[in-house]
């Protein structure tokens, strides 16, 4: 995990998770995270390719350019990326499995900005299918990225977590979760 959001909410998730696959959506308290609520968004699933916003943190709304709540989620990303982030969000809260995943924000004069994404599974009223609360924490921040909104996101590199990993200290979860280096082809630039 490269960004300190992603660390805090994921350590305040399994402490409060304890042994159970996930925590109850109301035993999360906002106050136990509110130097990272810009960064947080909570998803609604009420069938199959259906997530919802029902939150999200002023930071996630700012880095997209508009109120999030109520929409859905995967609009935010390019078209071709629908398959492959319906596949995380489906296989985390079906599995209960939590992901992390690399993202490239794109502006509309193609600035590009990198940015990290945790998903998390909560139950709600005992359905662990209905609820996720995640993050989406920009790795710089230039200066124009709360002027010049993001009009798409393309996942990078995806990593689910299991369970054996939600115990590690930051400092051992830093030295794990660093993987090789990928080659990944961006398209762009000379016709």
């Amino acid at each position: 995990m490269k960004h300190a959001t992603s660390r805090v909410l994921y350590d305040y998730w399994n402490r409060v998770r304890g042994d159970r696959s996930a925590p109850e959506r109301s035993e999360m308290k906002p106050d136990a995270i509110g130097n990272i609520l810009g960064d947080v968004f909570i998803l609604e699933t009420t069938g199959r390719y259906v997530y919802n916003i029902r939150l999200a943190g002023t930071q996630v709304c700012t880095l997209l350019g508009r109120e999030l709540r109520g929409r859905s989620f995967t609009e935010a990303f390019a078209a071709a990326e629908q398959a492959e982030i319906f596949g995380l969000l489906d296989t985390t809260t079906r599995s209960t499995t939590p992901v992390l995943a690399s993202v490239i924000g794109e502006t509309e004069d193609r600035r590009l900005l990198g940015l990290e994404l945790l998903l998390l599974p909560l139950r709600h009223q005992g359905r662990t299918d209905a609820r996720l609360i995640g993050s989406l924490a920009a790795l710089a921040r230039p200066y124009w990225s709360t002027l010049v909104p993001l009009a798409s996101l393309r996942l990078g590199s995806s990593r689910f977590l299991r369970h054996e990993d939600t115990a590690l200290t930051p400092a051992s979860a830093a030295r794990r979760f660093h993987a090789p280096p990928q080659l990944r082809v961006v398209y762009g630039g000379r016709a």
